[in-house]
């Protein structure tokens, strides 16, 4: 059997999107009607719309290449 009065108040909110868009769902965050204001969604994140890693010329392995290019075969590709 369930304890009373444990369990956080479960209810309907609104989520917007990055793009504009609304919907509803159900969530413990918030108070009943509010709205979610998303910063990060499946619409603008590179790791849900699968957009390129930016990599930086110069990096760390780059700079390890550079250093020890002579020794054992390090830094050949």
């Amino acid at each position: 059997m369930a304890k009373p009065g444990i369990h956080p108040d479960y209810h309907t909110i609104k989520v917007q999107m990055t793009d504009g868009t609304v919907f509803e769902t159900r969530s413990t965050w918030g108070k009943e009607g509010d709205t979610l204001a998303l910063d990060i969604d499946p619409t603008s994140h590179p790791a849900w719309t699968g957009g390129a890693a930016k990599l930086q010329d110069g990096g760390r392995v780059a700079k390890f290449n550079k250093r020890f290019a002579g020794v054992a075969g390090i830094g050949k590709k």
